[in-house]
């Protein structure tokens, strides 16, 4: 499954593949104010936390799995809430 992007948010499936990155980091630049929902996420390629660390998008949803969203908060030092 692949990443259901709409014109402000894009839902990111459970497994976020390699392939997924080129085109997460086109849609995250091609405008401001766009949100990620992380919320199914249970796999990410390092790929794309590579362009989440460079970005730095907003997100709507966290990673339902606890350990995930720790480590992803980590990685993008957002403060734990």
């Amino acid at each position: 499954m692949s990443i259901d992007y709409k014109k402000k948010s894009a839902r990111l499936p459970e497994f976020v593949a390699v392939e997924e990155a080129e085109g997460l980091l086109a849609w995250l630049q091609d405008a401001t104010g766009r949100k990620l929902d992380l919320s199914k996420c249970r796999h990410i390629h390092a790929a794309n936390l590579q362009v989440l660390m460079a970005v730095r998008p907003a997100v709507s949803a966290w990673p339902e799995d606890a350990d995930l969203c720790a480590w992803l908060r980590g990685a993008l030092e957002i403060e734990q809430q």
